[in-house]
């Protein structure tokens, strides 16, 4: 999380329900007033299809995964990848085995990212 995005999440927490309402209704229309005026950069909603190559080191997986999967946020999964690595790194797990667990991490998010996208769009938002 950058200093931006931390600032707002700090803003955010400190406000009362109404004016989080607020904040979060001027963010939808900043949001909409973007995407009609086109500065808005879409990111896929589908992952890419990047093939995995036969000898691929930890850290070229992880890359590869978050460009094959642009609308995860990297961020929520830091711990989950860090624990990988740190496996691989320190403790000598296979590269293979600990990718193949980054690829499974990634497949559960998005499933999980489909999930609240189609709660999300039942519920109108």
């Amino acid at each position: 999380m950058n200093k931006t995005e931390k600032k707002l999440l700090d803003i955010f927490t400190d406000l009362d329900k109404d004016d989080r309402n607020s904040l979060l209704s001027f963010a939808d229309y900043l949001l909409a007033k973007a995407k009609k005026e086109g500065r808005f950069i879409e990111v896929a909603q589908e992952p890419v299809d990047i093939p995995r190559p036969q000898e691929e080191r930890v850290v070229a997986a992880i890359k590869r995964l978050s460009a094959s999967f642009p609308m995860l946020k990297k961020d929520s999964m830091l711990n989950e990848t860090a624990a990988l690595m740190t496996e691989h790194l320190i403790q000598g797990r296979a590269a293979v085995e600990v990718i193949d667990e980054l690829e499974a991490l990634f497949q559960i998010r998005y499933k999980e990212f489909c999930q609240q996208r189609q709660m999300d769009n039942s519920n109108g938002q």
